[in-house]
């Protein structure tokens, strides 16, 4: 598996799987068999409501847990919450995760920030991160944080590659993980001719190739999905390399368009909103 360094020289697999919008059954599922297949990244969050069976399929899957770089993510109803952070290992089933992040910057995401901070002073966190943090959001952080974050997740795809946040981030060090990374129920970037022709050359489909353009550009790619086959094909990219040439073919794709756009109003109703948690 390729890997990334981050920041505090921790590393990263640069593909794993998601399970944004699984329900928690289709969760454990997906990583079970994903770990079974040879990920070694596996991503959830507090608003999936589908921790503990993410720490279901990490069990059953026979891949011991130090193996594993799991990523999770704090929401805003929780930024104040004291026993956030425990209350989310003890979901998973895991005395620490590999990966922290607050999950919007809604509420009093600074109190979130400060407790990632706390989480990975005391080892329950081995990296921290920020995810959809754009923007003033990233430009007012910049100005608090304590210790300078390993990631940030937010949209990418070679629609909309990033290009004025990585200026920032280039200088932090910070990596980026990428959510919507091939469109989001739009089937226009993969039907872009340069992925059918790359696809053709190197016997992939447009998807592996895009996945594979992510990991080229230095992102963290998490690909979710319930369909087993899906599952695999998304890890089977690690074995070709796009030229210089081809890259720069794709990078002309770049629209700074992106597909989804938070408002004011959103983040209010974020911060409002309270995840009802798995029973265990």
């Amino acid at each position: 598996m390729e890997k990334v360094t981050l920041n505090n020289a921790l590393e990263c697999p640069v593909i794993g799987i998601g399970t944004f919008m699984l329900a928690p059954q289709d969760a454990e599922n997906s990583v079970r068999e994903a770990l079974k297949m040879g990920y070694s990244l596996v991503d959830t969050a507090n608003a999936y409501v589908n921790e503990r069976a993410v720490g279901r399929g990490m069990k059953d899957s026979g891949v011991k847990r130090e193996d594993i770089f799991l990523s999770t993510k704090l929401w805003p109803s929780e930024y104040e919450n004291e026993n956030a952070v425990d209350q989310t290992l003890e979901r998973l089933g895991v005395d620490y995760v590999d990966l922290l992040y607050i999950h919007q910057p809604a509420g009093n995401w600074l109190a979130g920030y400060r407790q990632l901070e706390k989480a990975y002073r005391e080892g329950k966190a081995k990296s921290i991160g920020i995810s959809n943090f754009e923007g003033k959001y990233i430009a007012e952080l910049e100005t608090k944080w304590e210790i300078i974050p390993q990631f940030i997740q937010v949209e990418a795809h070679p629609y909309f590659t990033q290009t004025e946040l990585r200026k920032t981030l280039d200088k932090y060090g910070i990596r980026l993980m990428s959510w919507y990374p091939l469109g989001h129920g739009d089937k226009s970037l993969l039907n872009e001719s340069v992925f059918a022709q790359l696809g053709a050359k190197y016997g992939k489909t447009p998807a592996q190739v895009i996945l594979r353009w992510h990991t080229q550009m230095g992102f963290v790619v998490i690909p979710g999905s319930k369909n087993t086959a899906h599952i695999k094909d998304n890890l089977d990219i690690l074995d070709f390399r796009l030229t210089d040439e081809e890259m720069a073919e794709i990078a002309k794709l770049d629209k700074g368009v992106r597909y989804y756009t938070r408002t004011d109003e959103m983040l209010a109703s974020f911060a409002a909103w309270r995840p009802e948690f798995e029973k265990a």
